[in-house]
């Protein structure tokens, strides 16, 4: 038995490390810093589109940098985890974070700041995997869902606060605050990581696997490209088509390397559990729907309802604050026994669904009565389903490789992440822009040209409308996603052998 076994073994002793639980709050500070600028950029896009010049195709790559750094790497930095030692990880994640942070909050550019995001992508993916992994290796099978359950609750506060906190940031100070306010935390936090979070590693762990990393970034990098450019250049057009192409070429060569290296970045193997695809397949719609809604909400609150940037945060802030009041209760954690995890993924992304459905339909120019009602049924879908479907893809994964498991999970979520906000974008900007009759029309620029109160009002009732139809493409989404997570755990659970 290798010492590395023998100290993994300790930390999962029944009952767990003994300070389980203040290890539990130390990571889970780490993961709100990383989880608060998914979001947070997003009260934001008024500002950046005045100050910086920004283009639409600008603000959704200051969104998507991150999030495509991110998921490319996450793999990776499981590895590394896993075999180099957690904690080294975690602390090394929180200062690339922190440095990326301050060059983030003294861009000048769009260029600028696309790249400084994509550099907090880096120390993102190493904090996004530690976190989850530790949690793995420090509870026994007892006290792990309830600690995932927390877990997940501090996520999805990240998520929702991140635009209440840039609205408190830019009602007193520039836009760049947004970023510098995430470094005490940083520090806050790798101060907590080297005093109480234990080393844990599994020496005879993968090695990292860095042509799969850039393999799965270049390839995702270029779908999404193809998915923001789209309005504009036409989706039969050669800038939409060659992206396309090279996206789907390059994420097939990266599945063929895995198979067929030692020791790959990902276990193709792991996708003929069907416990685990189905788990897959919902990370990544719920994500895809979340996001995706939350960057349009934003402006819509912005553009169409006239709210400040504090007052839309104020008003996207029941999702989270649903969430954390459920996963407090412990609500998911005893239906999740009862309802077995199929149902459970099942019922929640329905509610998810229906959430959107909700501000679709609802959430239009007559108030924000329709959006709120959207917003706590989409955040108790949330709750019920976001911890079952972590457990789920954590347990089908071996605990020697947790690393690798929190990589997979944090990655379906930031390509959801990514995607939801392209794809929804993509809708809405298509829809807009014929509805407008100008070719890739943003709303601030339609806004601008418009003469007359009628016109900006014509101008207004589209791009309503043009949301109402991209939410309607989230719910669909969401919902066919759910039923094929429950349908694949539930065939998995029956299988003999199971």
């Amino acid at each position: 038995m290798t010492a590395s076994t023998t100290e993994s073994q300790a930390l999962a002793a029944p009952g767990g490390h003994p300070q389980r639980w203040l290890v539990l709050g130390v990571i889970c500070l780490a993961q709100l810093t990383v989880l608060l600028d998914n979001t947070v950029l997003s009260v934001a896009i008024p500002s950046l589109t005045r100050e910086l010049d920004a283009s639409t195709a600008d603000i959704q790559w200051m969104i998507n940098a991150y999030s495509l750094v991110q998921s490319g790497l996450l793999l990776t930095a499981g590895n590394a985890a896993d075999r180099y030692g957690r904690k080294l990880m975690l602390g090394s994640g929180l200062v690339v974070f922190g440095v990326g942070s301050l060059a983030a909050g003294l861009a000048q550019t769009s260029g600028q700041l696309i790249a400084a995001r994509a550099g907090m992508g880096i120390g993102g993916a190493l904090l996004m995997t530690t976190t989850l992994a530790v949690i793995v290796q420090i509870f026994d099978d007892g006290e792990r869902v309830k600690a995932i359950a927390l877990w997940s609750t501090v996520s999805s506060l990240g998520f929702a606060a991140g635009p209440l906190i840039g609205g408190v940031m830019l009602d007193h100070f520039w836009w760049g605050a947004i970023f510098l306010v995430n470094i005490p935390v940083a520090v806050i936090g790798l101060v907590a990581v080297v005093a109480l979070v234990p080393e844990s590693r599994h020496k005879a762990g993968d090695r990292p696997d860095l042509l799969g990393a850039l393999l799965s970034t270049v390839g995702m990098t270029a779908l999404v490209w193809a998915i923001i450019t789209g309005p504009e250049h036409g989706w039969t057009s050669a800038q939409v088509v060659v992206p396309s192409l090279t996206g789907a070429v390059v994420l097939g060569a990266f599945a063929l390397w895995e198979l067929r290296i030692e020791h790959p970045m990902l276990d193709m193997h792991f996708f003929r559990n069907r416990k685990f695809v189905g788990a897959v397949a919902g990370a990544i719609l719920v994500a895809f729907g979340m996001t995706g809604s939350l960057f349009l909400l934003t402006q819509h609150l912005q553009f169409v309802l006239g709210y400040g940037p504090l007052d839309a945060g104020l008003r996207t802030a029941p999702l989270a604050l649903t969430v954390v009041a459920l996963n407090l209760t412990g609500l998911g954690a005893r239906l999740l026994p009862r309802l077995g995890t199929p149902a459970t993924i099942a019922l929640g992304m329905a509610l998810v669904a229906a959430g959107l459905a909700a501000i679709a339909v609802l959430g239009g120019r007559n108030g924000y009565g329709g959006m709120l009602l959207g917003l706590v049924v989409m955040g108790a879908g949330v709750a019920l389903s976001m911890p079952a479907m972590a457990n789920a893809i954590m347990s089908a994964i071996p605990p020697e490789k947790a690393g690798v498991g929190a990589g997979i999970n944090g990655t379906l979520a930031e390509f959801g992440n990514g995607l939801g906000v392209a794809v929804l974008g993509a809708v809405l900007n298509s829809r807009f822009a014929s509805l407008v009759a100008v070719p890739a029309a943003s709303l601030p620029a339609a806004l601008a040209a418009a003469e007359r109160p009628a016109d900006r009002g014509r101008i207004a009732d589209a791009f309503a409308s043009s949301l109402q139809t991209s939410q309607l493409v989230g719910a669909a989404a969401v919902l066919a996603g759910g039923l094929v997570a429950a349908l694949l755990l539930r065939r998995a659970e029956r299988a003999p052998g199971a």
